[in-house]
């Protein structure tokens, strides 16, 4: 047991004033406060009873942990004028946010449409574009990323090229930031992330869009879009060796039984590594032509079963670490059965993000837009579900 640090938001209070949702995170003993292992809300009152039973005559509380309607906290009376402007520049500043992040996702998508069409017409890449993309990715990432995370998770099953192409890219800034990766390394990733797929511009579209499993002919045939890609690589200027390797080592694996060049080990640097998980992920958790996606802890599931032959473990561990057991913008599912989206994580722990609610599973339908503030309610996550388990379009809540 260790003691807390004082907050302002941590008050006193009697056993006998305990009450219900209030989030108990110490003991009281000789006027300090001693942490407690088993911190959390009060759900019953058995709970009272047994600490008062336990000899304890004071604890305290998180204000800002517990429920609204314990009486801790004062209510907001709506005829204060001075009250709305807060409230409204709150909503208004994740709006302002959410537009923006869609406005450089689009544009990133415009853009790789733009240049597949002229790589496929024998044009070269101008690297430039690419570069302005992301710095406009890295400074969102930098600032608050939940916004861009949220307006990534939606995805299309016609558009899978594109955007697996830009999500690749921004996890790869957002992974590199969690690894305090220098802004200049980062970029380079970036660029790299959203050509990493350019030579499929070279392969049949009925073996790049087939609805069913791959011939192992045609899954060879699949395989040279590396090949194709290095070919436009090597004509692209200006193009760093960083941006170049995770083009083309993102189907390399640790045992060298990748391709296009069987690399092996060491033989495979940080951000080569980074590539192959990023893309693994990015394409379990999207639509495809010929499956749904998969929820977030599934793809976790798989990218952990790949370790150590095909990719790298520690990485895996910190990536899982970066995105987290729900990430912003999946899908949960409450204990009281509501679905909602991730909506917030910033400066929160895993299992207490905001949740933008908006289905019952219980009542099989719409509910009002609610946002759920985990850290000071009695629900909690029941699961993360995919979006095939429901029964409705989520897509118009992001």
């Amino acid at each position: 047991m260790t003691a807390l640090p004082e907050s302002k938001d941590i008050i006193r209070i009697p056993v006998s004033r305990l009450g219900l949702g209030m989030f108990v995170v110490a003991i009281d003993r000789k006027d300090s406060k001693v942490a407690i292992s088993n911190a959390g809300q009060i759900k019953h009152k058995d709970s009272i009873l047994k600490i008062a039973n336990a000899g304890i005559k004071a604890v305290w509380v998180d204000v800002e942990r517990s429920s609204d309607g314990c009486g801790l906290k004062k209510k907001v009376n709506p005829d204060i004028d001075a009250s709305k402007p807060l409230v409204r520049k709150a909503t208004n500043n994740r709006e302002n946010k959410q537009a923006q992040a869609k406005k450089i996702l689009s544009e990133a998508k415009s853009l790789v449409r733009k240049v597949l069409s002229e790589t496929y017409e024998g044009k070269a890449v101008e690297v430039a574009p690419f570069e302005d993309i992301a710095d406009k990715m890295i400074e969102s990432v930098m600032g608050d990323a939940d916004a861009l995370k949220c307006v990534s998770a939606l995805r299309t099953k016609d558009a899978y090229l594109l955007e697996h192409s830009v999500n690749v890219a921004f996890l790869l800034v957002t992974f590199g930031k969690h690894l305090d990766l220098d802004k200049a390394l980062l970029k380079e990733m970036a660029v790299g992330g959203i050509l990493h797929d350019i030579g499929k511009i070279q392969i049949d579209n009925k073996i790049l869009h087939k609805p069913g499993r791959l011939t192992p002919e045609e899954f060879e045939e699949i395989k040279m879009h590396q090949v194709h890609a290095k070919a436009i690589m090597n004509e692209t200027e200006g193009l760093s060796q960083i941006s170049k390797d995770v083009c083309l080592m993102h189907h390399e694996k640790l045992d060298g039984n990748g391709y296009p060049n069987g690399l092996k080990g060491d033989e495979i640097p940080l951000h080569g590594r980074m590539s192959c998980i990023v893309d693994i992920f990015d394409a379990l958790t999207a639509t495809r032509c010929y499956k749904e996606a998969m929820s977030p802890a599934a793809a976790f599931k798989i990218l952990m079963s790949l370790t150590p032959f095909h990719l790298d473990q520690t990485l895996v561990y910190e990536f899982i670490r970066c995105v987290g057991i729900y990430p912003v913008g999946s899908l949960v599912q409450l204990s009281d059965e509501r679905v909602g989206i991730v909506w917030e994580s910033k400066g929160r722990d895993a299992l207490n993000p905001v949740v933008k609610c908006f289905y019952s599973q219980k009542h099989k339908r719409y509910t009002e837009i609610t946002f759920v503030d985990l850290r000071k309610s009695d629900l909690n996550i029941d699961r993360g579900i995919s979006p095939r388990s429901l029964a409705v379009d989520p897509s118009p809540f992001y």
